[in-house]
């Protein structure tokens, strides 16, 4: 893919400014990567008189394979080998324009400390792409170029094939735009035009798309003639968001014409904001809890051990501190809910090296989760046999042995102010027991000194003067680098062994009849032995 952009100066204001504005000097040919290929700058001319500055996208066609899949995310979806022959190695699209934005960002902006004024003030531009792919031809590119300032737009159709004529013209033209704009306002339109006369986008449109198109439309969309067409075809057509943008830019044009800010347009007042507050639900509270801790603790890598449906991982995933983040458990269908819930398809390869979701059980010693800093059993042991419990304590204590371990349980004093929850009865009906205050501190010392931890306690949720919280929260970390007398005698096998116990001789190897449960292709899921676990962790 190639783009150049041009200008003319004088020995006063010379041409090579450009390079100032672009934040790329003239006497040099730089690259930058990118997650499709390389981008190249260059400057096949650079003279006080002309310069001109040429991008050149090396898109690499194994990475497009990779990460592209069907329509929007590659690839055009007419045929199944649409995603090994394409052209989107040649033809500019938002493949161009992702580049874009990564080498010229600051240029998108406007922003240049050296030359603000510069930057601030009109130049004379002429911009070409030999290979523009255009979904409504010739035509539709002056509709979109021509009432954005530019004095010429030209649009020239490309042949087929120029030694058949009779075969007529093709999808692409060759583009050149001339005039004179600010350059980041002809970015701007670049970054946003280039994909809607493609008609695709190699990457999964999501919600944040509608802040992108408003900020490079800013100045220029809200009153475009094709404001409709554009907004549609840059949101890949995806209703909601057509819609939510819409709306925005009918603000952005109302305040305009009145000469106000768009607050002062939208300012309709929640009557309900400051009399009817919603309370946290006790999940948000119990999340940000272990957050906490686990901040405070200091750790990157992190174990969520019983993950379900991936909510916690979600969470620790927002926080760049927490570098390495692995969710186990023991349902395939709950781990193909939680990769679905993070987007594993769409991630992007930095934020996919992140995550990383097992299935194994957690009563089953497992070489894969040693050597994190932190694991978190959140709402876990309460789904345990009460005798396959301490088989679980040297899974993870004796064997994995992170420096932090967070567990979370109910509080079952707590149970008699739940209006909704009949006496005697646990709050889920896969709760194997329910420990009062007592009996969780009880546990948990015993714990922290069989394993070489300390073990401090917090309430979660209201701590009520008589019952305590809803939820009661112990921290332990490991202040032995080597487990007591009794956690030695316990077997490590390695994954997949099962951990014995009697509390009373301490953990001692079993012969262990495993069953290999595999699953479907879901992404982002590995798979392990483990043994039907009674209860769902």
């Amino acid at each position: 893919m190639f783009l150049t952009i041009s200008t003319t100066g004088t020995p006063e204001r010379p041409a090579t400014d450009l390079g100032f504005l672009l934040h790329k000097h003239p006497g040099k040919a730089q690259a930058f990567s990118t997650s499709h290929g390389t981008a190249h700058v260059l400057y096949p001319e650079a003279s006080a008189e002309r310069c001109t500055a040429a991008l050149l996208l090396e898109v690499d066609p194994v990475a497009l394979v990779r990460r592209g899949r069907g329509k929007g995310s590659g690839g055009a979806p007419d045929a199944a080998l649409a995603q090994y022959v394409n052209d989107r190695p040649y033809a500019a699209s938002s493949l161009l324009s992702v580049a874009m934005s990564t080498v010229f960002k600051s240029a998108l902006r406007g922003v240049c400390a050296a030359m603000p004024e510069r930057a601030a003030s009109p130049l004379p531009l002429r911009i070409e792409v030999p290979a523009l792919p255009a979904r409504g031809g010739a035509e539709l590119v002056r509709k979109l170029f021509g009432p954005l300032g530019w004095h010429r737009v030209e649009a020239e159709p490309v042949a087929l094939d120029e030694q058949f004529p009779e075969w007529g013209d093709s999808r692409y033209v060759r583009l050149a735009l001339e005039g004179e704009l600010r350059l980041a306002d002809a970015l701007r339109q670049l970054y946003v035009l280039l994909p809607v006369l493609d008609d695709a986008k190699h990457y999964w449109v999501a919600p944040d798309e509608v802040d992108k198109l408003l900020r490079a439309g800013e100045g220029w969309l809200a009153d475009h003639p094709e404001q409709k067409l554009i907004t549609s075809r840059y949101l890949s057509r995806r209703w909601g968001l057509t819609r939510q943008a819409t709306e925005r830019l009918e603000l952005v044009r109302l305040a305009e014409s009145d000469d106000l800010e768009v607050e002062d347009v939208d300012n309709a007042v929640d009557e309900t904001k400051d009399t009817d507050e919603r309370p946290v639900p006790l999940a948000e509270q119990r999340r940000a809890a272990i957050l906490e801790a686990l901040r405070t603790a200091g750790a990157s890598s992190v174990l969520d051990l019983g993950c379900g449906q991936g909510q916690l991982v979600q969470a620790l995933l927002k926080d760049v501190r927490f570098t390495d983040v692995v969710g186990v458990d023991v349902s395939v269908r709950a781990l193909a809910i939680a990769a679905r819930r993070l987007r594993l398809e769409r991630m992007g390869e930095r934020q996919s090296g992140r995550v990383t979701l097992l299935q194994g059980s957690l009563t089953y010693t497992d070489k894969r989760l040693t050597g994190y800093d932190a694991a978190v059993l959140s709402e876990v042991i309460e789904h345990l046999d009460l005798p396959r419990l301490p088989a679980l304590e040297y899974a993870v204590f004796g064997s994995a042995r992170p420096r932090t371990v967070i567990v979370t349980t109910p509080n079952v004093e707590y149970n008699v102010r739940w209006e909704t929850l009949p006496a005697g009865h646990a709050r889920h009906s896969d709760h194997r027991f329910e420990w009062n205050r007592a009996e969780f501190r009880a546990w948990a010392a015993r714990v922290a000194e069989r394993h070489g931890y300390g073990v401090a306690y917090a309430p979660v949720g209201h701590d009520d003067p008589e019952v305590g919280p809803p939820t009661q929260m112990a921290v332990f970390t490991l202040t032995s680098p080597e487990p007591t007398a009794d956690g030695r005698t316990a077997a490590t096998a390695g994954t997949g062994t099962p951990a014995t116990v009697n509390p009373d001789a301490g953990t001692h190897p079993a012969p262990a009849t495993t069953t290999a449960l595999t699953t479907g292709a879901t992404p982002g899921v590995t798979t392990g032995t483990t043994t039907t676990k009674e209860g769902a962790v």
